[in-house]
């Protein structure tokens, strides 16, 4: 080989590693975030990892406060135009985090590239939550995205098993959460929500579209007007990932807010499928937790029983 040739070859070299994509492990993550405070929690977790981040701020939903990463705002319609963006920011792998409500086809300002899938999109909601959801991850791996659950990103904010906090369950709060945990997983199939309200082995109230907070808002009034007549402090709400549900989407989220709302309900506690649930502030969770009187627990799904 000539002496002379192998800066050339140097020079060839740096040309081709400017070309060749980035390692979907160094490259900034893209983050999807919708409501709630789990997308800051995700992009701290990334960032501690060394990972760069940017946000992906869905307009409605996402809080302005996340402006403080790099970001973009977007319409849940837009999808052409964000991912031209993760392109060119050189994002290969994405994240889908925060509470976002089922939307209306018209009211989502669709650009070209979505006009062009509307019937596809139109199949999409015909169906319940997990369906919707599966099927907007299959448009976006098919911009060329890997997507990946915040789960995978931030494995540290899985709710552990156990008891967490002052408070234990009962023997029938466990025999409830036993109960619970059955009817989640036979409900799977029909793509209802994720949530069930226990009382002494009567099932109070079974979460479906109005979502978690509004089936907690239900059941205590039924409490307060003598539908039911369970006491203060009986029952307990149980929430699990459906059977078979693809967990890079819509995870159940606990945090304090949650404690509140089933203090105010009257319950007794919350039990989540270990390993199955988000909290961003585990802290800030037992925290609530103690003060209202209330346990928290992680258990094992039907599943890992079986």
């Amino acid at each position: 080989m000539n002496p002379s040739s192998a800066p050339e070859m140097g020079t060839a070299q740096e040309q081709a590693s400017r070309i060749l994509p980035e390692p979907a492990s160094r490259a900034p993550l893209g983050i999807v975030a919708g409501g709630g405070g789990f997308p800051a929690a995700v992009a701290e977790a990334a960032r501690a990892q060394g990972r760069e981040v940017v946000l992906f701020l869905i307009r409605g939903f996402a809080d302005p406060a996340l402006e403080r990463y790099e970001h973009y705002w977007f319409r849940l319609g837009s999808l052409g135009g964000v991912s031209a963006k993760a392109r060119a920011r050189g994002i290969r792998d994405v994240v889908m985090v925060g509470t976002v409500t089922r939307p209306r086809v018209r009211d989502l300002g669709l650009d070209w590239t979505m006009m062009r899938l509307l019937p596809r999109i139109a199949r999409l909601f015909r169906g319940g939550d997990n369906h919707l959801l599966s099927g907007v991850l299959g448009l976006v791996s098919e911009q060329g995205f890997r997507l990946l659950g915040a789960h995978e990103v931030a494995p540290e904010l899985l709710l552990p098993a156990g008891v967490l906090g002052a408070h234990a369950p009962s023997e029938q709060d466990r025999a409830d959460i036993a109960r619970a945990l059955i009817l989640l997983q036979v409900l799977s199939p029909f793509d209802v929500g994720q949530g069930v309200i226990v009382v002494d082995d009567f099932v109070a109230a079974v979460e479906a579209a109005e979502g978690t907070d509004s089936m907690l808002r239900r059941y205590g009034e039924m409490r307060r007007n003598g539908r039911l007549r369970f006491a203060a402090g009986k029952g307990v709400l149980v929430k699990a990932p459906k059977k078979g549900q693809d967990r890079r989407i819509d995870l159940p989220s606990l945090g304090p807010d949650s404690i509140k709302r089933a203090k105010e309900a009257g319950l007794a506690g919350i039990a989540f499928e270990a390993g199955g649930a988000m909290v961003p502030d585990v802290a800030g969770l037992v925290e609530a937790a103690d003060a209202a009187g209330l346990f928290v627990m992680g258990v094992s799904s039907c599943e890992d029983e079986a």
